[in-house]
């Protein structure tokens, strides 16, 4: 078949790398857009995923959102043309999905996040499959159209996209890490999130927490911003580009984290991990938190990081073509 996938944010690169690997390996012939949105295109880069550059992030507000969902969708459409895809695959990426329905290419959208309303609304109505973790209740997803579209797979994400994957202790070298001191991995909220914003007291309370222990404290940000008001800020290791962040989490003694990905991320690689989301939480979140494979910070002065054994926690390893049987099924 040919397939078409779309990366709109980071760490779509991650999840889809394996996926587009494996449908290359099985004679399936691949082709990857990519959007100019936080590290999407250092990451492909960095991780040898051959795309196309088409379009960039227009802005957090609605209006401008709007915008860029209308002209980077016809980009794409314009790029597809005479291309003759079979299925179109986009992991939350609104643009790939409209684009698909004017060339009038089957698509398959996946997610792992219910309540993204506005988005789901869209690309679930337009996919003809939908692509999810079993820990999401179907009933969560029927006002978005998904009915009989529903493709549902066990555990997390993360555990089939890292699979393969073991740590580099380079990206400590690289960074300036001395090992002898505990590490924290931080991630910052997503500011131009429509569900989430920037303005995230915790987290902000957990760095200046930080700064009173002895420990060295790995901040990776989103934006130019972020970056730009950590380094005003001061005290912090904060990346000048895209780094092997799931080493970083895997060598890591505690990982503080205002997203989903990351994480999760640590949950599967089994590192200690704390979320400061503030917005409604996912079901699988959910799970997480019932289980005790994720807590939830109430205080910043609960973060208290002490040195572990590196790869003394759970690992879950899931073969990611199961996914990949899933996204076919839509062509």
């Amino acid at each position: 078949m040919r397939v078409w996938v779309d990366l709109t944010n980071s760490p779509h690169v991650l999840v889809m790398r394996p996926l587009i690997a494996a449908l290359r390996e099985d004679g399936h012939e691949v082709e990857v857009t990519a959007r100019d949105f936080a590290q999407t295109l250092e990451l492909c880069e960095r991780l040898g995923v051959r795309h196309t550059a088409i379009g960039s992030h227009r802005g957090e507000r609605l209006r401008s959102k709007a915008a860029g969902l209308a002209s980077r969708s016809m980009a794409l459409a314009r790029w597809a043309r005479g291309r003759r895809f079979d299925v179109a695959v986009g992991h939350g990426s609104n643009d790939v999905m409209m684009a698909a329905a004017l060339m009038r290419v089957p698509s398959v959208t996946a997610f792992d996040y219910e309540f993204a309303k506005v988005q789901h609304h869209l690309n679930c109505r337009l996919a003809r499959a939908v692509v999810v973790p079993e820990a999401i209740p179907p009933q969560r997803l029927h006002p978005y159209g998904a009915d009989g579209k529903l493709r549902r797979y066990p555990g997390l994400k993360e555990e089939y996209y890292l699979a393969d994957f073991d740590p580099d202790q380079s990206v400590l070298a690289e960074l300036g890490i001395d090992r002898t001191r505990p590490l924290v991995v931080l991630r910052t909220p997503p500011e131009v999130s429509l569900y989430h914003r920037f303005e995230n007291p915790l987290f902000r309370g957990v760095l200046d927490t930080l700064r009173e222990q002895d420990a060295q404290a790995v901040v990776l940000p989103r934006t130019a911003a972020q970056r730009e008001e950590l380094a005003r800020v001061g005290g912090f290791v904060v990346p000048e580009r895209a780094v092997d962040a799931q080493s970083l989490i895997a060598f890591a003694d505690l990982v503080v984290s205002a997203g989903g990905t990351m994480n999760r991320e640590a949950v599967a690689l089994g590192t200690p991990v704390y979320t400061t989301f503030e917005g409604r939480l996912g079901a699988v979140d959910e799970a997480l938190l019932a289980e005790g494979r994720l807590r939830r910070l109430q205080r910043p002065e609960e973060v208290r990081v002490e040195r572990r054994p590196v790869g003394g926690g759970l690992r879950v390893r899931r073969d990611p073509r199961q996914l990949v049987k899933m996204i076919l099924s839509a062509a």
